[in-house]
């Protein structure tokens, strides 16, 4: 089955890829692996930001986390031409905007593992970082970045 089918059986939609907002590119491709710069959290359209502990609650937190894989998978489809280009998810790097004393970033990140879990099935198992951070760009609650293993055009 394609990823494309895939996503349509499970009801899910990519974003159109943001452009970045500073001097980097989404995606970079060396060898057979596949960088993606960080992707801030899109829900609904419309970036979600504030802190976890402070503003957002837990489940929002997780639903941005999510969003951020979306973008992460609408950066490689449009880096790729295809994401049955995929051959795995090497690793996930999650960092939460939150206050000194919230302790559930792995909670949080989790909308963005369970999510490639979810579109490759064991190819989406990963390596990850879960970070909590006293401030990210834009305000954002979250960002994930992605390093993916590819197979040639």
């Amino acid at each position: 089955m394609s990823i494309d089918a895939r996503l349509e059986e499970l009801g899910i939609n990519l974003p159109a890829a943001a452009a970045p907002v500073a001097s980097y590119v989404p995606v970079v491709i060396h060898g057979d692996l596949a960088f993606v710069s960080g992707q801030v959290s899109f829900v609904d359209g419309k970036l979600l930001t504030g802190r976890l502990g402070e503003d957002i609650s837990l489940e929002d937190g997780i639903k941005a986390a999510r969003g951020c894989g979306l973008m992460i998978l609408a950066q490689l489809k449009a880096a790729l031409g295809s994401l049955d280009r995929v051959e795995r998810v090497v690793k996930l790097g999650g960092f939460v905007n939150c206050t000194a004393d919230f302790t559930d970033q792995p909670k949080v990140i989790n909308g963005a593992s369970d999510l490639m879990l979810e579109v490759f099935g064991d190819a989406g198992k990963h390596a990850r970082a879960a970070v909590g951070v006293p401030a990210l760009p834009l305000g954002v609650a979250v960002e994930v970045d992605a390093v993916v293993a590819i197979r040639g055009d």
